[in-house]
């Protein structure tokens, strides 16, 4: 197993649990500052407008994340509910309120009175439409990908921080072995590469520009002492598309207000990219503040990060065998909105692994040659 992020580590544990000899690889470690998955925290929900196979998908990551919770009580899932703020077109709000409906799901649609009501730290202006989704949140990214490694070498995998040396190149209708940085060759009777942003590279004859990586900046702002009114107690995470799409997640245990810009950024190398976050950045995000939060306007800065959305032309998944060896196994394309949804892809990697099941045609590596890009709403 190659990347110990949320899709490669969820698989590795999920095919140790079903009896599998497994090691997991990765260059930097679980929830490194160069991963997808690092960073303290990623929004989960289920609200994904007419795409059923994502509500589908995250109902059930929702009660994997629950499950693991309730076994380990460690509290990774934050349970907020989601604010849905919209301008002149919610089509995507009044969508997800009918593909949640059918998961036994609800999402809320609230009146103006009621959104100022319930929220008066909100300054809704030049919001026409308010959606409330309950059982959303956020997650503990970097804490939960940590844990993830440390359940899967508590219950007998191995874990080695190395690096797969690139290009994988695959000989016959089979790989045997794999080289890593130490110079040694790992051997297995199947390979699974879950590397974000590294997939390409590792793969550039298959993968290739099929997976780009995009620079995404997230700011941290801090609140006054003592006020409670941007804590997770009294916000849900939100979503605003009255305007460019943003997002944010208040309390984001004790960092500060986290808010970001979800439109894609410009290409990044995730391996030697430099993450640090511009002025002009810096200044949009202030501006988006003081038009929606006021009184978050003067804030202080008290941190800023630079990641990556490794994203596919249209924004969904690859999962998928590799085209030229049967035991080899590609997943991967989280495009900004994978994270949530890790236990639910490693227990879906893990059964195409053990032969359980089949690929889905939605997530193929073919597919991606002949669609046209749909983006999807991303903001994690």
């Amino acid at each position: 197993m190659v990347g110990a992020g949320a899709f490669g580590g969820w698989t590795a544990l999920d095919l140790a649990r079903r009896g599998a000899r497994v090691t997991l690889v990765d260059a930097w470690g679980p929830g490194n500052a160069r991963s997808s998955s690092g960073g303290e925290t990623r929004v989960i929900r289920a609200a994904y407008g007419m795409r059923t196979v994502y509500t589908k998908m995250a109902t059930r990551a929702l009660q994997l994340w629950r499950d693991h919770d309730r076994h380990f009580r460690r509290g990774f899932f934050k349970r907020t509910g989601a604010l849905w703020m919209f301008g002149r077109d919610d089509t995507f709000g009044r969508s997800s309120s009918a593909t949640l409906r059918a998961e036994k799901l609800t999402m809320e649609r609230l009146t103006l009175a009621e959104a100022r009501r319930r929220y008066p730290q909100v300054m809704f202006g030049d919001v026409t439409s308010v959606f409330f989704e309950p059982e959303a949140g956020y997650l503990l990214a970097r804490r939960a990908s940590e844990h993830v490694v440390e359940c899967l070498v508590g219950e007998g995998g191995t874990y080695l921080e190395r690096a797969v040396v690139s290009p994988v190149r695959v000989a016959g209708a089979v790989l045997k072995r794999v080289s890593i940085t130490s110079g040694q060759a790992l051997s297995a009777d199947a390979f699974v590469f879950a590397c974000g942003p590294w997939l390409g590279t590792l793969f550039p004859d298959v993968v290739g520009k099929a997976v780009r990586s995009t620079r995404q900046e997230v700011f941290y702002f801090g609140a006054p002492a003592g006020d409670g009114r941007f804590l997770d107690d009294a916000l849900p995470v939100w979503a605003d598309f009255s305007d460019r799409k943003m997002y944010g997640i208040p309390g984001n245990v004790n960092r500060g207000f986290k808010i970001a810009d979800d439109t894609p950024g410009r290409s990044f190398d995730p391996t030697n990219g430099h993450r640090h976050a511009t002025t002009a950045g810096l200044k949009s995000v202030r501006a988006f503040l003081a038009r929606r939060f006021p009184a978050l306007a003067n804030a202080p800065l008290v941190g800023s990060e630079v990641c990556q959305y490794e994203a596919t032309r249209d924004s969904d998944y690859i999962i998928d065998r590799h085209p030229g060896a049967a035991n080899v196994w590609l997943v991967g394309g989280g495009s900004g909105h994978g994270f949530k949804m890790g236990p639910a892809i490693g227990e879906l990697v893990a059964s195409l692994v053990v032969g359980e099941s089949q690929p889905d045609p939605h997530f193929s590596l073919a597919r991606l040659a002949r669609q046209p890009a749909r983006p999807l709403e991303k903001w994690s």
